[in-house]
């Protein structure tokens, strides 16, 4: 019978490893911080790593596949994978991956995540077809898991234009209604082991220069030429009305359900949907993210909600290790791998 003893687990040195890494260790296993030169100081000081291995460009990944092959080790993936590596390179990798590869190609392209959310009855901000046909605030974004970089505002036509001045390299983007109201980015996990979906926690992004900018007087923003950025900086914790709870967790389990559908194994494990409250307390889903988010990192010790359905600290990254662990007690391991 498998033991966790007979695993690793390991991450790139990014995104939310220290709490992936921590979570890791938690639930017994051996973990492996796979990390640039100049990260290795910051991994090291917080001792969540049995072993650090130094590479020099996150594209060095690929040469240790026959070392971690080796040593039984088990991938979770992160933000960071899916920027650096890309998607289609993650497919083809052979190293025992936490998750589901399939689903990162509806992730990273924002018109067939569209049509997944869609399918799965959410609400969610108009689409603008053309710059042509902007005739109300859009929010310009640009695929992929870019942390909100170089997302820009228009008002009409002329200003997407000069805002596009500036990003000619970027081919793929969409032009999305601005919707105005709070932001709220809830994390969920599902478990194919107990085919069950949890609530994590919530938080707010901290973006610069958009939260900053208000600090500003509305006199000197308008004789100013600070473009607004949303460029994420950090995360801010948040616990939402008890009442939204039950609108929350059906979104999650349709996402789930939908996503059973279009691929084979669907997603599994954590993921994120971004929304946005109106004041009727509509909820706008304009992304999601099938894997753990850096929302979660202030939650090292727990949530407000993980506390309520465990006995001990359960981050989001400890709850990747346990559905491991369940897997590989339960003998199902591949219920959970791709």
């Amino acid at each position: 019978m498998a033991n966790i003893k007979d695993y690793k687990i390991a991450t790139l040195g990014s995104h939310s490893a220290l709490q992936i890494l921590k979570g890791a260790r938690d639930e017994g296993f051996s973990t492996i911080c796979i990390c640039q030169k100049d990260r290795v100081p910051t991994y090291k000081s917080f001792g969540v790593a049995d072993e650090i291995i130094e590479i020099e460009d996150i594209k060095d990944f690929f040469k240790l596949e026959e070392r971690l092959l080796k040593e039984n080790v088990i991938i979770i993936p992160h933000g960071s994978f899916v920027e650096y590596l890309g998607h289609e390179n993650l497919k083809k990798m052979k190293i025992m991956y936490y998750g589901t590869k399939e689903i990162l190609q509806w992730e990273s392209d924002r018109n067939q995540e569209r049509i997944w959310l869609e399918k799965a009855g959410l609400r969610m901000p108009n689409i603008i077809p053309t710059p042509e046909e902007i005739d109300k605030p859009v929010i310009i974004k640009f695929h992929g898991a870019g942390g909100g970089k170089d997302y820009f505002i228009a008002n009409n036509t002329d200003e997407f234009y000069e805002g596009m001045h500036e990003y000619k390299h970027e081919k793929k983007y969409v032009i999305q209604e601005y919707i105005v109201g709070v932001p709220i980015y809830s994390h969920f996990f599902y478990s194919a082991v107990h085919d069950e979906l949890e609530i994590m926690g919530f938080d707010k992004r901290y973006e610069s220069n958009a939260d900053s900018i208000g600090r500003i007087s509305a006199h000197d923003q308008m004789m100013t030429s600070i473009r607004t950025s949303y460029t994420i900086c950090g995360n801010i914790p948040i616990v939402i009305r008890e009442s939204l709870l039950p609108q929350m967790l059906e979104m999650g389990q349709k996402v789930v359900e939908e996503s059973k559908k279009i691929t084979n194994k669907g997603m599994l494990g954590p993921f994120c949907l971004e929304a946005i409250i109106d004041p009727n307390l509509n909820f706008y889903v304009f992304e999601i993210s099938a894997r753990i988010v850096a929302g979660t990192n202030p939650y090292v010790h727990g949530s407000p909600y993980t506390w309520l359905k465990y006995d001990v600290p359960m981050s989001t990254g400890r709850r990747i290790a346990r559905d491991i662990k369940d897997a590989i007690k339960g003998n199902c391991l591949e219920k959970v791998l791709d």
